[in-house]
This record gives C-alpha cells, sequence and structure tokens, in this order.
C-alpha cells in the first residue's frame, strides 16, 4: 500500500513537470528563464517592487536612466510579460534586458509589472491587476522624471492579450484613473479574437486561461472590446507560428476601418525571439522604435 502511494505521488510529480516542460517549450522559454538574472548598463538605475495593491504578485519595477534630466519628463514603456497567464515575472531576462538598455539609453523610463496568476487569478483578474498597476504607474510617474501623458504599453504574448484588451477598452480607464497611453505594441500575441481561437482545434494551455464559456471568451477578446477609434497600435507575429499572424492582421484590419494608426511586423523569429531579441536585433528594433518616435511626435501635436 505504502509503495503505491510512493510511485502515484512520484508518478504526479513527474506528470507535472513533464507538462510544465510541454509548456515552457511552447512558450520558447528556456529551463533557466525565470532564474537567470538581467544584466544592465551602469547608468540605468532600478527601482525594485513598487508596490500598487496588497498582494506579493502587485509590484512593478521601475528602470530609469541613472542621471534623471529634471528639466522634461521622460516617455515610460510599460511592460507586461507573457507565460500563458500562469507563468513569468517581470524580471526575467528575455522580458527586461534588452528592451532596457536599448530604451533607456534613448531616454526613456521602463516600468515591468506583475500581476497574480493562474490558478490563483483568473485572466479576468489578470486584465484588472494590470490596468490598476498602470493607472498607478501614471499617477506617480512624475517622482520617477516619467510623464504620464507619454505612457507606451507594451506586453509579450499572453501580457501581449492583456495590454490588447487595455488598448481596447472603454471602460478600464476611468475605473483605474488611466490617462489614454500613446501607443499599444502588441509582441506575438495568438488572442485577438478570443471566441475564434476557442471555438477551434487550440492548444490545451488556453483552457485554462479561457474556460467553456463563450461569454467569458466574449469579454476576454480584445477584437470584440474594440469598438472606437484607439491610440496608435503595433502588432509583432511570429511567421514560424501558425495563429499569431491571422490573429494579429485580423484585430489591426479591424482597428484601421475604425480610424486608428496600425502597423503589423511579420517577423522570421520565434516566439521567444521576438520578446529576447527586441533591443538587440537592428532592424527590428528599428521598425519598433521608429514606430514610437512617430507615436510621441504625434502625441506632441
Amino acid at each position: 500500500m505504502i509503495k503505491n502511494v510512493w510511485f502515484i505521488l512520484l508518478f504526479l510529480v513527474v506528470f507535472q513537470s513533464l507538462q510544465a516542460g510541454i509548456l515552457r517549450d511552447h512558450l520558447g522559454l528556456g529551463d533557466d528563464e525565470e532564474g537567470k538574472e538581467a544584466r544592465f548598463s551602469k547608468e540605468i538605475r532600478l527601482i525594485a517592487n513598487v508596490s500598487y495593491g496588497n498582494n506579493a504578485k502587485e509590484r512593478f519595477d521601475v528602470y530609469t536612466p541613472l542621471h534623471v534630466n529634471t528639466s522634461t519628463l521622460a516617455p515610460v514603456i510599460f511592460m507586461v510579460h507573457g507565460g500563458a497567464w500562469k507563468i513569468g515575472d517581470k524580471k526575467m531576462q528575455n522580458v527586461v534586458e534588452n528592451k532596457v538598455n536599448y530604451w533607456v539609453a534613448k531616454g526613456y523610463i521602463v516600468i515591468s509589472t506583475n500581476y497574480k496568476l493562474l490558478p490563483e487569478a483568473p485572466v479576468s483578474e489578470q486584465l484588472n491587476d494590470v490596468a490598476k498597476a498602470l493607472g498607478f504607474a501614471q499617477a506617480q510617474s512624475a517622482s520617477w522624471g516619467g510623464d504620464k501623458t507619454k505612457f507606451i504599453v507594451m506586453g509579450h504574448s499572453a501580457g501581449a492579450h492583456i495590454i490588447a484588451l487595455i488598448a481596447s477598452s472603454n471602460s478600464l480607464y476611468p475605473t483605474y484613473s488611466i490617462t489614454p497611453p500613446i501607443a499599444a505594441v502588441f509582441l506575438d500575441s495568438a488572442v485577438m479574437d478570443t471566441p475564434a481561437l476557442m471555438s477551434a482545434k487550440h492548444m490545451r494551455l488556453y483552457d485554462p486561461a479561457f474556460g467553456t464559456n463563450p461569454v467569458y471568451w466574449q469579454s476576454l477578446s480584445p477584437y470584440h472590446q474594440l469598438t472606437t477609434k484607439r491610440m496608435p497600435l503595433l502588432a509583432v507575429c511570429s511567421t514560424k507560428r501558425e495563429d499569431s499572424c491571422p490573429q494579429a492582421e485580423k484585430f489591426l484590419t479591424k482597428a484601421t476601418t475604425l480610424g486608428t494608426k496600425t502597423l503589423l511586423l511579420k517577423e522570421n523569429m520565434s516566439h521567444r525571439e521576438i520578446n529576447k531579441l527586441l533591443g538587440e536585433e537592428v532592424m527590428y528594433t528599428k521598425a519598433v522604435d521608429d514606430f514610437l518616435n512617430q507615436s510621441l511626435e504625434a502625441a506632441s501635436h
């Protein structure tokens, strides 16, 4: 009897490890992805674990130039990590290292936020966490030299889905005192039309996030929440995936018909590379940087 219990426990441990490995492979996460420390220029100052709520996950990190220009307030990139709505962290190397080193050197502030994850919090609650973090970061941004009227929201994978919902929403802005961002950047999300994704054959990792209720799917569908002209939108998609580019294209097409400026970048990179290489790969980074510069210029007029 005891041997059987130990066997079952061992099987469960191995099974869970295998499942985690499959998930990490799909997401393009290396084995050391969460543990590997990001390296930053000595000219960058980190303000770690700023609290925007009582939960341990309700924290974000702020990266600023070591010597802040006090004469003008800086634009801010607000970054949301991915990880299938159940794993990931604000300080992961692929999330922050290249982006922070590149854009802080150009005078930006970069904020990388955590939020509660599955199974502790459903995706609907994660959305409210990130919106709450954004509103709080904007309210405090001047104390770090940031301009709350020049926020750019950015996310990768599940984080891109959450950012797309915020970019599309009308109700979240007054609820969390959010000043509309001047641009949004989605790094390889395959979830823009959630009902279409869930109604078709899909990977199991989406089931814990979205369940079986079509009403819930629609409430968490950027495509369906998008009803008015929004800030400029940039979607980056991997041509190595079947679902990412079609979903991004459908979403941006609807945004364009509503009068929104949009840009789609189809990159021959893996899901992981689209996140990791932003700030490092020259042509890809320049295309994103040009979009941000144009959005800043448009916002100043």
